[in-house]
């Protein structure tokens, strides 16, 4: 089963429904007894780094999220902010992230007056390596929302890369640990296969 964390951030049921669509079983994770039955994990986020950090340290789930993903190597996936929360610190924040993929979340700069912030809308991800969480994707289109992005400190755990004048990490990777800088839950049915592909990792 595909726990899917609720902490108070993220668009949680739009998850919910479309692991229902495609028929594969997830819940709503609400507590750390509620992870303890996880096959899988998907880490959702919006708003900012610090308040999601500090929504994430309420719920009591934190340990028990360190335990399944560091320890017992359950595939998680996180997604925009819940992506970031996954680095060491993030630029827009002072408190640290859970350290899962070395690296710090930066923000966009440099701009030209056609790239303004936040970035949003529907970019393409341009894999750089093969992996199965983009397994039969053709020409994706994915929506995004964000104004900083995931700068991990090994460049082999880039996985996907977008443009918004230059070049960003959109999927970063280690091991089992998964972080997508789009919304996959409002991707059509992009972020249906991305969502699929990610329910049968491990399996």
């Amino acid at each position: 089963m595909i726990a899917i964390v609720d902490y108070g951030v993220g668009n949680v049921r739009a998850f919910l429904n479309i692991f229902k669509e495609i028929h594969v079983g997830a819940f709503l994770a609400q507590n750390k007894q509620d992870l303890q039955k996880a096959s899988k994990i998907i880490l959702p986020g919006v708003g900012a780094f610090d308040w999601a950090m500090e929504k994430l340290d309420k719920s009591g789930m934190r340990d028990t999220l360190d335990d399944l993903v560091l320890d017992r190597k359950i595939p998680v996936v996180g997604v925009c902010v819940g992506m970031q929360m996954m680095a060491n610190s993030s630029a827009e924040g002072k408190k640290p992230g859970l350290g899962w993929i070395p690296g710090t979340v930066e923000k966009f700069s440099n701009l030209d007056n056609s790239h303004p912030l936040p970035h949003m809308g529907w970019n393409t991800i341009q894999a750089q390596k093969k992996d199965d969480i983009l397994r039969d994707i053709k020409n994706p289109q994915f929506y995004f929302l964000h104004s900083y992005y995931f700068s991990p400190a090994d460049t082999d755990h880039i996985l996907g890369k977008t443009y918004y004048d230059g070049a960003f990490p959109s999927i970063v990777n280690k091991e089992k640990i998964y972080g997508i800088q789009c919304h996959p839950e409002k991707s059509h049915h992009w972020g249906i296969s991305l969502l699929k592909n990610f329910s049968k990792i491990g399996t």
